[in-house]
């Protein structure tokens, strides 16, 4: 019977829609989705009675549930066939936890579950706030009376949908700041592997280009610009001309027109973010270049793995970027951190001043202008902040990079410290002057984007205006180098004004060159470092052989015994500067470096230990004659000249030592070292043989004798540890 039943009605349907198509009329229509057989007056449209429609939860079409932080945002639609006849109905919406809703089914006024105010039947999405954050929740839509909307009871008529399963975003608190501090540090993470891989790819390349720069500024600034765009990073370009100043490679007024190209350079990341990072999804591609990139990590071949770190650097960079933009909470213009910009960015300069700071201070938190820039768009891009603030802010992080330079130049050299002045000066005159100009140059920027786009700029698109901070960016620097390239003399006067030096403080202990500013993962730069420490090591220890002249020839107590003072404070220097150099090298070579790298190293290691061992000799020289003056033993005058003349001939020897150490490693030839070398053997056994001829004859006293024996034995030594340095410098070790 029931079969009989199903297939009349099939039958009844077909024959209603062959009537439709073939033209013929009906006055009635079949009820959508009724739940019994009652049918709508099609020509009044009215209701024939309350039950008439069959209105069940199949009415509501697309129900979705949008996640919002701590809310949710409900989204439907209402059968169009029957939303003509629901003119007395309105939308209501209950929800509840998960668990509460398991707890209590029914749901009305009294139990645990909440209900939102009436909606209008012509509304289609609600949003429900103040949500518990990351907890799941149940949605019921429902169709209630108008006269029953207020208050919904266990006796209200309520059409209520299907469920809708939904959970929560976690609110903005202290998990979501440390989910953007994670994302701004795997942003960052990525800049410095994918930087550090690109260094290494073009190290002595970029060390080289860098290091032949002429006085031509101009060139300089083309040179910081490519190697800034090459390495993506300014701070990497900034940090090692510090260090090549540090190291005597470059003078203040070459490292200015670096500086300058490096600030052009470094604007070409915001660009990157822009395109690649807000237009075009690279996280989406990430796998697949660490795919590419991770092969190469396993090449036996030294540049494929900095290759590889260049790749996977650069997608490590792009996912941090995109969880930053996830990270970035979603605020609505009515927001008091929206509004807080808002208010205030309309305070004639002082609000740009207060951004500015603003600015300078995110970069010296996170150290990374880059990091910094790629938030202030992404802030941008979500309605945060407005143009007019990002671009105040872009100039305090300009100002906010030169902490990097700084903090690099403390351990420096005075050359060192004055090229990190120049860099703040150059930023800091940048930002004071575009401050006064701003209003009409932030004019032109929107003409440009206008023109771009031909339509006028509007800088509430946040479309628009991230591109117009990326130009904002290029745009300043540009004319700020522009403008001050002039004044390159002007700002190293004021450096060599406000950066002092202490002078030759002989008897300070102090690395000059070696300060880990460039890196000691650039061998490059860190070899030339340690090359320069170590002729600075020869010219202390040259300085002990004057030391002891004065105590062979000065009788004057006072002035012997500040020479004594010396003389064991420079012993105590040779024994912490080779200590010090031996423990940098050591670092050095935990580094891919290559073969000639690595017998640089041992050429120093070895003459850090012969300067180290004549630190030793003439301390033992000084405690000879210490000993002397205590028994009252005086030289003869010829022994005295004798000594003399063995430390002159020390001193050739000394000058030839520190002339090949200050020359290219390998490329010396030991001529000159060789001849000093055998005048110094020479004179020693002409002094020897005229001791022993003497003491034979009784005209040197015995303990006197002895004594002087020592010195001119004691002064060979000093020759042979002089010869074994030019020996290492020319690679013979």
């Amino acid at each position: 019977m029931k079969n009989l039943l199903f297939i009349s009605l099939l039958f009844i349907s077909a024959s209603f829609s062959w009537a439709q198509t073939n033209g013929e009329s009906t006055e009635t229509e079949l009820v959508i989705e009724a739940t019994d057989t009652q049918v709508l007056d099609a020509s009044t449209e009215n209701v024939i009675s309350s039950d008439s429609i069959g209105i069940n939860e199949e009415i509501f079409k697309n129900l979705k549930a949008h996640a919002k932080p701590e809310g949710l945002k409900i989204t439907w639609s209402l059968d169009y066939e029957a939303y003509n006849h629901l003119t007395d109905k309105q939308i209501v919406i209950k929800y509840n936890t998960k668990i509460g809703a398991k707890r209590n089914k029914k749901g009305y006024e009294g139990s645990d579950w909440k209900f939102t105010k009436p909606i209008d039947l012509n509304e289609t999405s609600f949003e429900i706030k103040d949500l518990q954050g990351a907890e799941k929740y149940i949605v019921h839509v429902g169709l209630v009376d108008i006269n029953e909307g207020d208050k919904i009871t266990k006796d209200s008529d309520v059409v209520w949908s299907d469920k809708i399963k939904a959970k929560t975003e976690r609110g903005w608190g202290l998990m979501k700041l440390l989910i953007l501090i994670g994302s701004l540090g795997l942003f960052i993470f990525g800049m410095k592997i994918m930087s550090d891989g690109m260094q290494r790819t073009a190290g002595e390349k970029l060390r080289k280009m860098l290091g032949s720069i002429t006085s031509n500024r101009f060139k300089g600034v083309l040179t910081g610009f490519s190697s800034t765009a090459i390495v993506q990073s300014s701070s990497v370009t900034t940090v090692m001309t510090v260090s090549l100043v540090n190291a005597g490679l470059l003078n203040l007024r070459q490292s200015a027109g670096v500086m300058m190209g490096a600030n052009i350079g470094t604007t070409i990341t915001a660009w990157l973010v822009l395109m690649l990072g807000f237009k075009v999804s690279v996280s989406s591609y990430a796998l697949v270049l660490i795919a590419i990139g991770a092969p190469l990590l396993f090449m036996s071949f030294r540049k494929s793995k900095d290759l590889a770190n260049a790749i996977i650097g650069f997608a490590i960079l792009f996912i941090g970027l995109q969880f930053l933009k996830e990270s970035v909470p979603d605020l609505d213009k009515d927001s008091a951190l929206v509004q807080f910009f808002v208010n205030y960015k309309d305070i004639p300069f002082l609000s740009n001043l207060m951004f500015v700071a603003l600015g300078a201070l995110v970069t010296i938190v996170i150290q990374s202008s880059s990091a910094a820039m790629a938030l202030t768009l992404t802030m941008v891009s979500k309605g945060i902040i407005p143009f007019e603030v990002a671009c105040a802010m872009v100039l305090g992080e300009n100002i906010g990079t030169t902490i990097t330079a700084e903090l690099a130049s403390l351990v420096g050299n005075v050359h060192a410290k004055r090229s990190a002045r120049i860099h703040s000066l150059f930023n800091v005159i940048g930002v004071t002057w575009m401050l006064l100009v701003i209003p009409f140059f932030l004019d032109g920027i929107g003409w440009i984007i206008g023109q771009w786009h031909g339509t006028a700029f509007d800088p509430l698109n946040t479309g628009y205006s991230t591109e117009g901070i990326a130009l904002f960016h290029t745009l300043f620097n540009a004319a700020n180098v522009m403008l001050l390239i002039g004044f390159v003399p002007f700002l190293v006067r004021t450096a060599e004004r406000t950066v002092k030096s202490r002078g030759e403080a002989d008897e300070e202990f102090k690395l000059d060159y070696i300060t880990g500013a460039g890196g000691i993962s650039i061998p490059e730069v860190a070899i030339l470092e340690a090359k320069k420490e170590v002729a600075k090591f020869g010219e202390v220890t040259t300085r002990m052989n004057g030391f002891v002249r004065t105590l062979i020839n000065d009788q004057n107590k006072k002035t012997r015994n500040k020479m004594f003072n010396k003389i064991m404070k420079y012993e105590e220097i040779t024994d912490r500067v080779e200590v010090e150099v031996a423990n940098y090298l050591d670092q050095v070579s935990t580094q891919e470096i290559s073969p000639e790298v690595s017998s640089q190293i041992r050429s120093m290691l070895s003459i850090t230990n012969d300067l180290e061992r004549i630190g030793d000799i003439y301390y033992q020289i000084s405690k000879t004659i210490e000993r002397k003056d205590d028994q009252k033993i005086y030289f003869l005058p010829e022994q005295r000249e004798n000594i003399n003349n063995m430390l002159d001939q020390l001193d050739k020897a000394f000058t030839i030592m520190n002339k090949n150490l200050n020359s290219e490693f390998g490329h010396i030839t030991l001529d000159d070292a060789d001849k000093a070398e055998k005048e110094v053997n020479q004179l020693r056994n002409e002094l020897k043989k005229s001791y022993l001829e003497n003491a034979e004859k009784g005209e040197y006293k015995f303990q006197s004798g002895i004594l002087y024996n020592d010195i001119f034995s004691s002064c060979e030594k000093v020759g042979d540890h002089i010869i074994n340095v030019s020996e290492a410098i020319a690679g013979e070790v």
